[in-house]
C-alpha cells in the first residue's frame, strides 16, 4: 500500500483513465442502443480532454520533481509513460469501436456518416451550398512565421495547411468553427441521411479559400492547456474580478497535449512548437478527426436507435395546496433523474411568491446557463424577501456562467456571498423561513448534487425536502459564518449535532461511525458499512475502512470513477468490496449506511471522500430520519449491489471485473425506475 502523498497522485489519476475505459465498455456493447452507444464515446472524449487539462498537468510536475537531484521525494517515474500507455490503447480501442463496429451499423440503418472518405455525389451540391452562404464567414486564415503573432485557443480545432506559392511553401493555420456551428451537417437524399464533419466541408473547399497556391498538405491539431486557475488570498480586488481577469489567461496555460494528424512536416511543427509553446505538451498523433466528444450532437434522432423513454415521476403531484405545508407535515426526498425535479422548481417558485416568507438562502456551485431557480430567487428578491445565495464562483469549467448569474441576481437585490478564496463551498443546501402569525417556520433542501435542472436530467442524485428545525438552524449558522468570509479557526466554532460539515466535524464523525462498527465486530456482533460515492482517494479515511475489513467489518463500497482503496487483499481489505455502475445516467449520488446494530444510520450529502471534500471545501451530509425515507434509500442502494448487468468489480489492480451473472439478471437503475414508479 503506498504511503507518500506523490505516489497517491498517480493512483488517482490512472484509476480515473480505468474509470474512462469502463466508459468504453458501453459504447462496445452490443446491447446498448447504437445512438447511445455514440454518447458513450463523446463521454469517453470529453473525459480525456478534462485528463488533460485537468491532471496531466500534476503528471507533468511530478516528473519534474522526479528529476532534481536533491528532490527526497519517492515518485514513480513509470506513471506517466503508464498513463501514455493506457490513453493509447484506449484511443486505439476507441477508432476500433468508431470505424468497425458503430459505422457499419448506421450504414445498415440508412445513415452514412462520411468518415475520412470522398462526398458522395449527391450531397455535393448541398454541402458546397452550405459552405458558401454559412461556413466561410467564420474562417480565419493565419500566415505562420517567425514574427506571426497568434495563441490557438485552449481545445479550438484548426488546420495547418502547407500549400506552394511561388516556388516558397507557406504554412498557414486556419481555424475549423465548430465552437460558432455544428460540428455535424446533415444531408437528406431520398431514403439515405448522410452525416458529413464541418472540418471536412472545410478540407473540400481548400481550393476556394486558397486559390493562389498549390495545396501539398492538410493536418487537423488541436493544442490541450492547462485548466488550473491561480488564485492568491492576497490578490487586489474582488474575487469577481480576480476570476474575470484569470479566465482570459486560462488558454494561454502550459500545453499539455499536441493531439495532431499524421505528417506535419518536421521543420514546420518546429516552428509551432516555438511559437506555441509546446515544449513540455505530450505530441500525439491521433486520426483525421478530434473533439469527437462533438458526437454528443450527433444530429440523428431515431427511437428505435436509442433508449426507450421512461416518463418523469412527479412524487409531489399529490398535493393540491401548498408544498411548504406538506413538507411541514413530513419529509419528501426526490430522485433524480427518474422522479421530476419539477418538485424542486416548485419548492423555490412557491418561497418566491408566498407572502409569508421572508428569508430565503441557497448555496449556488454549478448553475443551469438558463436557470429556473436563479429566477425565482431573482423574482423572491423583487418581491421583497431577503435572499442571501451563497455563489461559489472557483467551480471549475463553471466560473463565467457562475459569475453572469451573481452580477443579475446583485443588481435586484440579492445579497451575494463569494466564498473565500482558498475554502470552495460544494455544500447544496437551501433554507426558507416563513413566519406565519408570531411563528417563523423552517423548511429547506439538502441535496447531494446541485441546484442545476440540466444536469438533474441525467444525473442521478437525492434531494431532502424537511421541516426538520434542529438541521435547518445548522444550515441557518453555516450561513451566518459563510458570510464572514473567513475560514475555520477551530472545528469546535459550531458545534454541529445533526449535519456533517466538512471544515468542523465530517471527517471526525466518519470515524467515529466506522469506530462503532469495529468495535461491534470485535464484540461478535453485527456489523457493516455500505457507501455510495463518485471518488475515494483520501488516506485517512481509507486506512480507517482498512481497519475495519480487518476487525471483520463488511464493507460495500459502490464508487464510480477515482478510486484509490485497494480492495480484496488478504490481511488488509478482503472483507471490502468495490463495484462500479455506469449506465444511461451518472451516478452521482452520495449516500452512507452504517448498521448499528440493525438500526441503519443512513446520511447523504455532498461530499466524496477526496482530500480536496474533506480538507479544502465546505460540504455537507446530513441524516435520514424519516423511518420511510431511510429504508426507501436502503432499498435503492440494495439494488444497486444486486446489479449483475451494469456494475463491475474493481479488483486491487484497479481493473474492471464483469459481475459473475448467476441467476436473475438485475440492471440496477431500470430496477430502480421500477421500483420508484410502482410506489
Amino acid at each position: 500500500m503506498e504511503t507518500t502523498t506523490e505516489t497517491s497522485f498517480f493512483n488517482r489519476d490512472l484509476s480515473w483513465l480505468k474509470f474512462n475505459e469502463r466508459i468504453l465498455v458501453e459504447a462496445e456493447r452490443n446491447t446498448v442502443p447504437l445512438l447511445e452507444r455514440i454518447k458513450f464515446l463523446s463521454i469517453f472524449s470529453s473525459n480525456l480532454d478534462e485528463f488533460y487539462r485537468v491532471r496531466m498537468p500534476v503528471l507533468l510536475a511530478l516528473e519534474k520533481l522526479s528529476n532534481k537531484e536533491d528532490n527526497d521525494i519517492k515518485i514513480d517515474d513509470n506513471l506517466l509513460n503508464t498513463a501514455n500507455q493506457l490513453i493509447s490503447d484506449q484511443q486505439q480501442r476507441y477508432g476500433k469501436i468508431l470505424k468497425s463496429d458503430i459505422i457499419p451499423q448506421l450504414k445498415e440503418n440508412k445513415i452514412n456518416l462520411i468518415y475520412g472518405e470522398p462526398f458522395p455525389k449527391e450531397i455535393k451540391t448541398s454541402v458546397s451550398r452550405y459552405f458558401l452562404s454559412q461556413v466561410m464567414a467564420f474562417l480565419q486564415p493565419v500566415h505562420i512565421n517567425q514574427d506571426t503573432n497568434f495563441f490557438p485557443a485552449n481545445n479550438e480545432l484548426y488546420f495547418l495547411v502547407t500549400l506552394k506559392k511561388n516556388n516558397e511553401t507557406e504554412a498557414i493555420i486556419l481555424n475549423i468553427p465548430s465552437s460558432q456551428l455544428p460540428r455535424f451537417y446533415k444531408v437528406e437524399a431520398g431514403e439515405e441521411t448522410f452525416i458529413v464533419f464541418l472540418d471536412d466541408i472545410i478540407r473540400f473547399h481548400l481550393d476556394r479559400i486558397f486559390p493562389e497556391g498549390e495545396i501539398t498538405g492538410c493536418y487537423s491539431f488541436k493544442i490541450t492547456r492547462d485548466a488550473e486557475i491561480d488564485l492568491k488570498d492576497e490578490y487586489p480586488g474582488s474575487l469577481s474580478d480576480q476570476l474575470e481577469k484569470q479566465l482570459l489567461k486560462r488558454d494561454s496555460g502550459l500545453a499539455t497535449r499536441f493531439l495532431h494528424q499524421p505528417g506535419i512536416p518536421a521543420n514546420v511543427f518546429e516552428l509551432l512548437k516555438k511559437l506555441f509553446n509546446l515544449k513540455k505538451a505530450n505530441r500525439i498523433e491521433g486520426g483525421q478527426y478530434h473533439n469527437l466528444k462533438d458526437f454528443m450532437g450527433f444530429p440523428v434522432n431515431s427511437p428505435k436507435l436509442s433508449n426507450k423513454n421512461w416518463s418523469k415521476i412527479c412524487n409531489t403531484d399529490f398535493i393540491d395546496g401548498s408544498l411548504t405545508e406538506a413538507i411541514y407535515k413530513d419529509d419528501i426526498i426526490v430522485h433524480t433523474p427518474y422522479q421530476s425535479y419539477d418538485s424542486v422548481l416548485r419548492f423555490f417558485n412557491e418561497a418566491a411568491i408566498d407572502e409569508e416568507v421572508r428569508e430565503i438562502y441557497v448555496t449556488l456551485y454549478r448553475v443551469a446557463s438558463d436557470s429556473k431557480i436563479v429566477n425565482a430567487l431573482i423574482s423572491a428578491a423583487k418581491n421583497g424577501k431577503k435572499v442571501t445565495v451563497l455563489v461559489e464562483l472557483k467551480a471549475r469549467f463553471d466560473e463565467a456562467n457562475n459569475i453572469k448569474w451573481a452580477k443579475k441576481m446583485k443588481e435586484v437585490g440579492v445579497d451575494i456571498i463569494y466564498s473565500v478564496t482558498a475554502l470552495k463551498v460544494h455544500a447544496k443546501v437551501a433554507l426558507v423561513k416563513r413566519k406565519t402569525g408570531d411563528r417563523m417556520h423552517y423548511s429547506g433542501l439538502f441535496a447531494t448534487g446541485n441546484f442545476n435542472e440540466s444536469t438533474a436530467a441525467f444525473y442521478t442524485d437525492h434531494i431532502l425536502m424537511t421541516a426538520n428545525k434542529e438541521m435547518l438552524r445548522e444550515v441557518e449558522l453555516l450561513f451566518i459564518f459563510l458570510a464572514k468570509r473567513v475560514k475555520p479557526s477551530s472545528a469546535d466554532l459550531i458545534n454541529f449535532r445533526h449535519l456533517l460539515v466538512a471544515q468542523f466535524n465530517l471527517q471526525t464523525v466518519f470515524l467515529e461511525l466506522i469506530d462503532r462498527e469495529i468495535e461491534h465486530a470485535k464484540q461478535g456482533k453485527p456489523s457493516g458499512i455500505t457507501i455510495k460515492m463518485n471518488n475515494l482517494e483520501e488516506k485517512v479515511l481509507i486506512n480507517k475502512l482498512y481497519e475495519a475489513s480487518q476487525a471483520g467489518v463488511k464493507i460495500d463500497m459502490i464508487v464510480r470513477s477515482i478510486c484509490r482503496l485497494v480492495p480484496g487483499v488478504k490481511g488488509m481489505s478482503e472483507n471490502i468490496k468495490v463495484t462500479r455502475i455506469v449506465d444511461r445516467y451518472l451516478e452521482h449520488g452520495r449516500v452512507f449506511i452504517f448498521h448499528n446494530l440493525g438500526k441503519n444510520d443512513v446520511y447523504l450529502g455532498s461530499a466524496d471522500w477526496m482530500n480536496r471534500n474533506i480538507y479544502r471545501r465546505i460540504e455537507v451530509c446530513f441524516p435520514i430520519y424519516n423511518e420511510q425515507i431511510k429504508q426507501e434509500m436502503i432499498e435503492i442502494i440494495e439494488i444497486q449491489k444486486q446489479d449483475n448487468v451494469q456494475a463491475v468489480c474493481i479488483d486491487e489492480h484497479m481493473d474492471n471485473i464483469p459481475v459473475k451473472t448467476g441467476g436473475v439478471l438485475v440492471s440496477s437503475q431500470h430496477d430502480i425506475y421500477e421500483f420508484l414508479n410502482n410506489k
